[in-house]
């Protein structure tokens, strides 16, 4: 018993590290050269004019999302998942959109997702490493790692974050086959599509918006579309004061 317990004990010494170099494991070194798409720091861009705009929006982004990742729809509140949602404005900007289009934003419904930070609390208190980031900028969550001490949803100041209060995978309608369940006990999040992106493909949310209201590319690309956007619009990000730097842009 006293040998498995320091064989144990020797383990979880080495998990960390462990942990670590799986981190900074990066798309091309486990996939064929030109498989994936690649970019120095994903970002999105979210334009909300083009969403205000759309009254008879039927919300494709979300759906695709949901389809795409077994994304359960769970009718009590307390338990649901979210991976992209809508929220009022006054919700996710406090304070800050009162000043324009006289307070029409405060009041719609806009997307939120996680905003893949570049400095970000929850890889930071995640004790197994279950959550990390990649050289890209993705925020990566991997459920497998995760022991569901919710630690990474006190530390994210945006709500991005769902537990798995129960076994989401009778709430499912369909399954898609190619991306994995999850159980209960473990949270989950958007993961701006890595698993699309290996494929080169861009995410669902953005290929689903017939109102191209939603844009994805290399913020450090000056030629890419976000870099564009950004460059010729006033845009926000949620909370900047907390220094989290989201990747997710809100062109107002």
């Amino acid at each position: 018993m006293l040998k498995l317990s320091l064989l144990a004990a020797a383990g979880l010494a080495r998990t960390r590290p462990l942990f670590a170099s799986l981190a900074s494991v990066r798309p091309e070194d486990v996939l064929e050269p030109g498989a994936a798409l690649k970019a120095g720091r994903w970002a999105m861009v979210i334009d909300v004019r083009k969403c205000l705009a759309a009254t008879d929006c039927p919300d494709d982004c979300a759906r695709a999302c949901r389809s795409e990742h077994n994304v359960p729809e769970i009718g009590d509140t307390r338990h649901e998942v979210k991976w992209l949602w809508r929220e009022p404005g006054e919700h996710l900007f406090p304070g800050e959109l009162d000043q324009f289009r006289g307070g029409e934003l405060s009041r719609r419904r806009l997307p939120a997702l996680c905003n893949h930070c570049a400095n970000p609390p929850c890889t930071r208190v995640c004790p197994t490493g279950a959550t990390f980031s990649r050289p890209d900028g993705i925020v990566v969550m991997d459920p497998h790692r995760c022991i569901g001490c919710r630690f990474c949803m006190a530390a994210c100041p945006y709500g991005s974050r769902s537990f798995n209060w129960e076994d989401p995978r009778p709430h499912l309608k369909a399954v898609n086959p190619d991306y994995p369940t999850r159980t209960k006990g473990v949270v989950e999040k958007c993961t701006f599509c890595d698993e699309r992106l290996a494929k080169g493909r861009p995410p669902a949310c953005v290929e689903a918006c017939k109102y191209k209201a939603m844009s994805f590319g290399d913020l450090k690309d000056a030629k890419s579309p976000v870099a564009a956007l950004l460059r010729d619009n006033y845009s926000i990000r949620r909370k900047p004061e907390l220094g989290t730097q989201p990747a997710v842009y809100y062109v107002i």
